[in-house]
């Protein structure tokens, strides 16, 4: 009798998947918090909410990394991107001012190499560390011949928790409220539909390789540190859309954002792009972040003090604004 097919026959490999799941267990025990009561290995992952809540909310996010996974997959290296997933998820929660609780994956491929998935799901693990939140599970797919061969793609889901009476919203932002942006790590995982357009086929500089794979910075720490020593009227993750298009978001009706773009120095790998591809001013604002990956909206007696705060936690800090009464819809204006 002749062996029938089997799963790997149809390009699934069932032994690779679980070959990855052992490799990773260590990686993710040790960002587990105590809150967790199962994780990676089970149907679901099962975690409390810390008892210190009284009024506890949920804050969920989900995001990838975009098209930076072709610049990885490019130069065979995939230790840092799953920093990348991590920190879009977890600075997007912490916005409202929710401590990150825990993050799952999900890992989609043609054919899985565990040697590749194993160093992106360590940088996933790493992001979880430096934001706080356990890496619980995720998903790994195989799509054999439904998939690009070679390649693989992204997603992740955080969920924090906040006291309800401890939002961050911005609704008591008000004219006269300063804003500092915090520096950022380089282009995060924003624009680089744009950024392979720029440099096409040509080969990279170690030094520029190194800059556009520099992994997103994760403020989650040194913010909710910060939101619990003095009042933070509103936070903006500088993501697509740059500072122009995230900062309205968190404006109440009636304002304005007014920046000075000379307060703060606009990245080399910034200047670059917008010379190497002819960038207008206009664009650059709407694509990238042009050096500053989030902004606090603070009460200007409070400025000073959250600037100090921010830089002993090891930020950069910049006064780069300030809120205005204006008419219609919130915007910020780049002068």
């Amino acid at each position: 009798m002749s062996n029938g097919l089997s799963y790997r026959d149809a390009g699934v490999d069932i032994e690779a998947g679980d070959a990855l799941v052992e490799a990773i267990k260590p990686y993710a025990r040790r960002t587990l918090r105590p809150e967790v009561l199962a994780g990676i290995g089970g149907f679901g992952a099962l975690c409390e909410i810390p008892r210190k809540y009284r009024q506890p909310v949920l804050v969920s996010g989900t995001d990838g990394v975009g098209t930076k996974l072709k610049i990885a997959l490019a130069l065979d290296r995939h230790d840092t991107i799953g920093i990348d997933l991590v920190a879009m998820c977890a600075n997007d929660v912490v916005v409202q001012g929710a401590e990150p609780l825990f993050f799952l994956d999900y890992y989609v491929c043609e054919r899985l190499d565990v040697r590749v998935a194993a160093e992106v799901v360590k940088g996933i693990a790493a992001g979880c560390e430096l934001a706080g939140c356990a890496l619980v599970g995720g998903e790994t797919a195989e799509h054999p011949k439904a998939f690009i061969e070679g390649e693989y793609d992204l997603a992740g889901f955080c969920v924090g928790v906040v006291e309800k009476e401890r939002i961050i919203d911005g609704r008591s932002v008000a004219a006269g409220d300063v804003l500092l942006g915090l520096a950022a790590s380089g282009a995060h995982a924003n624009g680089y539909s744009l950024i392979r357009r720029i440099i096409g086929e040509r080969p990279l500089e170690a030094e520029r390789a190194r800059a556009l794979l520099e992994p997103t910075r994760i403020y989650v720490k040194p913010l909710l540190q910060l939101a619990a020593t003095l009042p933070v009227k509103a936070l903006a993750h500088i993501t697509g859309g740059g500072i122009v298009g995230n900062v309205p978001r968190v404006l109440p009706p009636g304002t304005r954002a007014r920046i000075d773009s000379s307060m703060w120095p606009r990245p080399e790998l910034f200047r670059w792009l917008q010379q190497e591809g002819r960038v207008s001013e206009a664009e650059m604002w709407r694509v990238f972040n042009c050096g500053i990956g989030m902004v606090v909206i603070v009460a200007p007696g409070d400025a000073a003090a959250a600037r100090a705060f921010l830089e002993r936690e090891g930020e950069q800090v910049y006064e780069i604004g300030v809120i205005e009464r204006a008419s219609g819809e919130p915007q910020a204006l780049i002068t």
